[in-house]
This record gives structure tokens, C-alpha cells and sequence, in this order.
């Protein structure tokens, strides 16, 4: 297969005439991607899937007639293999021999001499030093309970035999759960994949939720980094069980009809030297970029150099072996502004173009995303590929060829901002619609985003949740059904007209994290030192929102209906999204999609009879009514009555009749045309 690519153009500039000024760095950029791509599939002879097959060759593998190792570590004098099958000491069969000039080195063994499950490392040698390492490439790592201590594990199991053979995910719309594992589960412990399959898995499909957005997949030695802090790239976290029951998982949500999306972390890894590649063989810049630029700043953690191949190498094969190995249908690549830029994004304001093109860009790391996305999509056309990114680089989720990077979509992460500005500075009464609208909307043109009002970063201990900025303490005394208080009925209200409107402006995907549409209440803190080591808020409360007696269940039956409800128009997403009416003093929005009427009342003391809305000619009938009884609502309104529109004849020739609506106070409402 080959695959020359050529030089692109830059229709970015032509969608955005103020991009103009800069249109030579952008045509820089894709042609440094270009020129790269080029030479590391020497001119179009190979493919880019087959330069990222790395994790075939290196690493511990299976032969005809026995075992292989192979490890990149060009600064090493001497490579031993240690564990269970040579009681943990260096011996002349587990040497491996340099291969020389390439920096690898290389170990053939016999079949009997290693076998399944047991423990190794690496016993590495370099000028002035000396340590066990886990191998950069290990595909499974696991960690003794008492002793804390990670190894790598030889796995040669049964092959795991797929139900579900190929998937196409459906993205019209894409409807993310993020989900963690670990902390699924209703029991304060560490949750497993199977667990998550047998007893997560169903709600979230039950939910009408169509694809997952798994967290904490990669190794991380410590599970308080929420998986961000990852040390071993290859090896699926062994806390949550095996290989195999991760397979099992993603198959279940294919049979399922959902797509399975992997945080993955390749802005940073954590330093440790023993688990990670701190400093794997006397190099700590072997992986990592020198001087300055060496240790991220925030984090505490490692900097790729994106500018070395090997180092290229190892990553892109890291994209297409959780795609081919495990059959993820993408990545949400987490911490894209910190590649970016060689600031990290620290500091920085990102209030004109110029903030973007100003020279502190980290060429290497663009030029990284780009191939990894061309990558990506060449593996599986059908992927998905979602940015993380703050700053707002343009271009980011517009396709290569028109001179973009390549993501399919892109954080709407001004979003949840909003509202959590909104809720903490705004009185209720001071909620104005437009602004509102404006925010929900706020967007490029060609590039898709995924809407979200929460996720877990609001989530965490030191932050706070959409329920609780708005029902705080009362939650824990006043959501028994029939107990409720006024702060509580604000909160169910609001809590539910937030989501979907939301919800309703999105132009690619809505994104909700695991608990928060039913308003969990509770915020998320990992065992630690300071917390007793507890998983009492590591974990998620499913009987709250399964007691009938309890408010939750409002809230999870209303996000259950909301996306029904979006779903029932055909091609959601590719209609317009086209404002009716907005009156700031009256706090009332509305907006068409398609045949769906959003109608929003923010008032929280006017309810309005009769209010008038100029739509097209016909009738219309209440398809979800936050203020439903079953929603925790008040039930003011008749939702089975059909609404007729009424003739005016100053708008006949426009096709426009006037729809006269009773909209209750903190209320929203969505009509279909019939």
C-alpha cells in the first residue's frame, strides 16, 4: 500500500477570511506534517499503519519455536531479564544482545524458559548506574498487593475470540458517557471491567447513550491521578482486571450499538523511574525533551519530545494498538493545549489570533497531532478522534486536507465555564437568554464540537457539581419526594433546563460523566493518605437514583427522555439550529431544530400565558416538559392538547402563523410539528 501524501490546502483560511494573516504558518505547519509523514513512510513506499507497528517488535512476544524481547534503550551497556523463571537474578540465557547501531536490544529464548504469568523486568546497565526497570513496550503490568511493587507480567492466553467482528459507531449524535472504571461501581472499591459490563453497562444503554468514553485505561501506578499520570502506555490498568475482560467489555458495548472511546494521555507521563520512563536506561531524556522543557510545570510530570522519531514511533504505535489490539473506536487525546504550546497554555489569555501564531507554538507536538490523526483514520476510517483544548487553536477539529489537524471534534470546554460562572455570580432573575444562546453556540464554523455542561473535572474534590453550586447541603436532607424545598425545587428546575439547552445547540456530540445526569451527590476523592485511604467517594451511588422515593430519579428519567427526544429527529445534528425568539427581560429563548420547537423560560417567578412565537403553519404537540410532574415538575401544563397556530395575515406571505404558548416559570418545553 502506499500512501504519498501531498501538500494541502489551506481551507481554513478560506472559511475564515481573519486567519488570512497567518495563512503561510498554518501552510508551515501542515507542511512540516507533510514532509514528516513523508519521510517516515520513506516517500509513500509504507503506510502509516505500518510504520506504528512498533508494539509488534518490540516488547515480549510469542515465536514459532519460542520467545523474543526486544527494548529501544540506546544508553544501556547491558539488558537482563529477572523474574519468577530465574529467581529474580541476572543470568547469561536472560542477557540480551545489543543490536548495534540501532539502540535496540534483543532476547530469543527457548519455550520452556519463560511461561504464562509469570513476573518480570528488566536489570538495566548504563555508564554510572544501574536499576530494574518495566519494559517501555510492556503489554500487561500488574502490582503485588502487599508490597505495592509493579512488574511486568508475561500474558499468553487463550486468544480472545470477538463476537462482534466490525463496528461503525453512530455519531449523528454522538451521545458520550465517561465512565472511570474503578470508581463504576456501587461498593466503595475498585470497580472491574467485567463488573462495569455486567452492572454499568445496561444503564448506560437503557439511558439511550451511544457511545463510552472510558478513563484511567492506561497503566498509572498511582490511582489518584485519575489515570492522567500513566506509566506503562501498552498495558491495560490490571487493577480493573485483564486484558481479555476489557476486550469483553468493548465487545458488549458493540453488540450494544456503542462506540468505545479511550482517554488517551500522550501530553505528558509520570516520572517515575522504576514503573515508567523517568529515566529507563541512564537517558532521563531518552522520551522526554531536555533543560527547560523537561518537567511539565502544573503537573509534576514528563514532556514527550515530539521532535525525535523514536519517540514518534512509540506513540503512534500506542494509537493504533488500542485500536487494532482492542478495538477502541477512538480517543478522546487528553491535555492537547499543554502540547501545544511551549507555555503548556500556563498563564496565557488567547484573546486574539495572533496568540496563536506568535512563535511559542511547540512545532514538534502539531506536527505529532496531525500524523496521529491521519493515523488514527487510516486504521479505522470510522473513528472518532475528540481534542481536549482550552486555549482555542483554530483549526484543531478541521480536516487535514483543508489545512486543520484532523479531529473529528473538539471540547466546547467554554461551555461548562459558563455555567459554572453563571450559577456562582448570577442571580436567577439576571439570567438573560441571549447570552445564554450565544454561549451554547459559540464555535467555529467547520469544526464540531461536544457540548457538555459538567464533566469529571467538575466533579473532583475542591470543585463542585451542577447540583451541587445549586442545592449544596439540602440535598443531603431535603430530596426525599414530598420533603422537597424551595432550594431543591430551584435546583431540579434548573438542573434539567441547563442539560438540555446544552444539550439542544449542539453541532456534534453532548457529553455527560457517569452520575451526574441523576445530580450524584457527591464529589469524587481517591484513597489517599488524607482520607483515611477510603473509597467512600470513589465510587457511584446507583440505588439513590433507583429509589423511587428519592428526587434523583427525576432527574435520570428527565436526561433519559432528553435524549430520546433528540434522537427522534432524523439527522439531528446536520439541522440548523434557528433562533424563534429571545427577550432578555421576559428570560424566554426559543429555537428550531428541524421539527423540534426548544422553548426556554429562565423567569424564576413569571410564568407567561399566551406568549406568542411566529413558526411556520401547522400544529404542534408537547414531546418533554421539564415541568412534568414525572420530571420532579409542577404538571402547569396540559402536555396532550394540541397547539394550533393562529392566521395573521401581516405574515401570510412569509408562511408564518403564531403559536401562543402557557410557558411556566423555570421551564423549558419541546414541540414537535406535526
Amino acid at each position: 500500500m502506499t500512501n504519498k501524501i501531498d501538500k494541502p490546502a489551506i481551507g481554513i483560511v478560506e472559511n475564515d477570511p481573519y486567519l488570512a494573516p497567518y495563512a503561510d504558518a498554518i501552510r508551515g505547519r501542515h507542511e512540516h506534517a507533510v514532509w514528516k509523514m513523508n519521510q517516515l513512510t520513506q516517500n509513500g513506499k509504507v503506510s502509516l499503519r505500518d510504520f506504528a507497528s512498533g508494539y509488534l517488535y518490540y516488547g515480549l512476544h510469542r515465536t514459532n519455536d519460542g520467545w523474543v524481547f526486544r527494548e529501544w534503550a540506546p544508553h544501556a551497556t547491558a539488558i537482563y531479564l529477572v523474574g519468577d523463571f530465574n529467581g529474580w537474578k541476572e543470568t547469561d540465557d536472560y542477557r540480551c544482545t545489543s543490536l548495534e547501531g540501532t539502540g535496540n536490544w534483543e532476547l530469543r529464548l527457548p519455550e520452556s524458559s519463560i511461561c504464562h504469568g509469570q513476573l518480570y523486568k528488566m536489570h538495566v546497565h548504563w555508564d554510572g548506574g544501574e536499576g530494574e526497570r518495566i519494559p517501555a513496550w510492556a503489554q500487561r503490568v500488574v502490582q503485588d498487593e502487599q508490597t505495592k511493587i509493579f512488574s511486568a507480567q508475561v500474558w499468553q492466553p487463550v486468544p480472545y475470540t470477538w463476537k462482534k467482528k466490525s463496528f461503525v459507531p453512530t455519531t449523528s449524535p454522538l451521545l458520550i458517557y465517561e465512565c472511570h472504571i474503578g470508581m463504576a461501581q456501587d461498593a466503595e472499591k475498585v470497580g472491574t471491567y467485567t463488573e462495569f459490563k455486567d452492572n454499568i453497562l445496561p444503564r448506560i444503554i437503557k439511558d439511550g447513550y451511544n457511545c463510552l468514553q472510558l478513563m484511567a485505561v492506561q497503566e498509572h501506578p498511582y490511582y489518584g491521578s485519575f489515570g492522567y499520570h500513566v506509566s506503562s502506555f501498552f498495558a491495560p490498568s490490571s487493577r480493573f482486571g485483564t486484558p481479555e475482560e476489557l476486550k469483553s467489555l468493548i465487545d458488549a458495548a458493540h453488540q450494544a450499538g456503542l462506540a468505545v472511546v479511550m482517554d488517551i494521555i500522550h501530553s505528558h507521563a509520570v516520572k517515575n523511574e522504576v514503573e515508567g520512563l523517568g529515566n529507563l536506561a541512564g537517558d532521563p531524556n531518552q522520551y522526554f525533551y531536555p533543560g527547560e522543557r523537561h518537567e511539565h510545570p502544573a503537573w509534576g510530570s514528563l514532556c514527550f519530545d515530539y521532535g525525535k522519531d523514536d519517540v514518534v514511533h512509540f506513540l503512534l504505535s500506542n494509537c493504533r494498538y488500542w485500536l487494532e489490539e482492542f478495538h477502541f473506536d477512538g480517543f478522546r487525546f487528553d491535555g492537547v493545549t499543554s502540547m501545544l504550546y511551549y507555555s503548556h497554555g500556563l498563564g496565557e489569555a488567547f484573546t486574539t489570533y495572533a496568540d496563536y501564531f506568535n512563535g511559542h507554538e511547540d512545532d514538534n507536538a502539531i506536527c505529532y497531532l496531525m500524523m496521529a490523526n491521519q493515523l488514527i483514520h487510516e486504521v479505522n476510517p470510522h473513528a472518532i478522534s475528540i481534542a481536549e483544548e482550552v486555549s482555542g487553536m483554530p483549526g484543531l477539529a478541521a480536516g487535514f486536507k483543508a489545512g486543520g489537524y484532523g479531529f473529528d471534534y473538539r471540547l466546547a470546554m467554554n461551555i461548562p465555564d459558563f455555567w459554572i460562572k453563571t450559577i456562582k455570580e448570577q442571580k436567577d432573575e439576571n439570567w438573560k437568554p441571549s447570552s445564554i444562546f450565544w454561549e451554547v453556540k459559540n464555535r467555529r464554523a467547520d469544526e464540531k464540537t461536544i457540548s457538555y455542561c459538567e464533566s469529571h473535572d467538575q466533579a473532583l474534590v475542591g470543585d463542585k457539581t451542577i447540583i451541587f453550586r445549586l442545592i449544596d447541603a439540602d440535598m443531603y436532607w431535603h430530596f426525599r419526594i414530598g420533603d422537597e424545598n424551595d432550594t431543591v425545587r430551584r435546583g431540579i428546575a434548573l438542573h434539567k433546563m441547563i442539560r438540555l439547552v446544552t444539550l439542544s445547540t449542539m453541532n456534534g456530540g453532548y457529553l455527560n460523566f457517569m452520575g451526574n445526569e441523576f445530580g450524584h451527590p457527591e464529589w469524587i476523592d481517591f484513597p489517599r493518605e488524607g482520607n483515611g485511604w477510603s473509597y467512600k467517594y470513589a465510587r457511584r451511588q446507583w440505588h439513590l437514583v433507583d429509589d423511587q422515593q428519592l428526587c434523583y430519579h427525576y432527574l435520570g428519567d428527565f436526561d433519559k427522555e432528553m435524549l430520546r427526544t433528540v434522537k427522534s429527529e432524523k439527522d439531528f445534528i446536520r439541522t440548523p439550529v434557528k433562533e424563534i425568539w429571545h427577550q432578555d427581560k421576559d428570560q424566554i429563548l426559543a429555537f428550531m431544530r428541524g421539527g423540534l420547537l426548544f422553548v426556554f423560560n429562565f423567569s424564576p417567578t413569571q410564568s407567561f400565558a399566551d406568549y406568542g412565537f411566529l413558526v411556520s403553519k401547522g400544529a404542534y404537540q408537547i414531546v418533554l416538559d421539564s415541568d412534568n410532574r414525572g420530571f420532579g415538575g409542577n404538571g402547569r401544563n396540559d402536555d396532550s392538547m394540541m397547539h394550533q397556530t393562529i392566521f395573521d395575515p401581516l405574515y401570510a406571505e412569509q408562511g408564518k402563523e403564531w403559536l401562543k404558548l402557557y410557558i411556566p416559570s423555570r421551564s423549558a418545553l419541546v414541540l414537535r410539528k406535526m
